[in-house]
Formats: structure tokens, C-alpha cells, sequence
């Protein structure tokens, strides 16, 4: 497990239409914590950044505040991630 004062390192990933890419980036800005997103295009636009957990409910209240659905955001462990598990 990768962690850290403030719990463990995930990868923080948020589903959405390429029309609302601009919104979303808006809505990240206003988090309380740095994030820079690396973005993949497709058939949906997917939006990829590191975060520690106790920071996702965070993430999550902020693009909810937005009007974005919370169901978009998933979080899988860093090790995971890395190891392509």
C-alpha cells in the first residue's frame, strides 16, 4: 500500500461527455488540493489524477455541488494501478 500522512495514494478517475471536459476541469479547480489531470479522449472522456482517500469525499461533494453525478468518480489503489491490476 502507498500512503502517506493523509492516508492511502489512489488514482482518481472521472467518466465524462467531451462537450462538459471544460466544466469538469472548472469544478477540480476548486478542490483544496493541487490536481493535475492527465485527460483521455474516447468514446467517453476520461479524467485522471492522483489523490490520497481522504480526500476523494472531498472530490466527490465538490462535482456534486456542480451538478456532475457522483457514480462518474472511481478510485482504485495506486499499487493497483501501477501494477495494472
Amino acid at each position: 500500500m502507498l500512503s502517506g500522512n493523509e492516508g492511502e495514494l489512489v488514482s482518481v478517475s472521472i467518466d465524462v461527455e467531451a462537450r462538459s471536459l471544460e466544466s469538469l476541469l472548472e469544478v477540480l479547480s476548486q478542490v483544496t488540493f493541487p490536481i493535475n489531470p492527465q485527460i483521455y479522449h474516447g468514446p467517453v472522456t476520461t479524467v485522471e489524477f492522483p489523490a490520497y482517500d481522504t480526500r476523494l469525499a472531498e472530490v466527490r461533494q465538490t462535482l456534486v455541488a456542480s451538478g456532475f453525478d457522483v457514480e462518474s468518480v472511481h478510485a482504485v489503489s495506486m499499487l493497483h494501478k501501477m501494477a495494472g491490476t
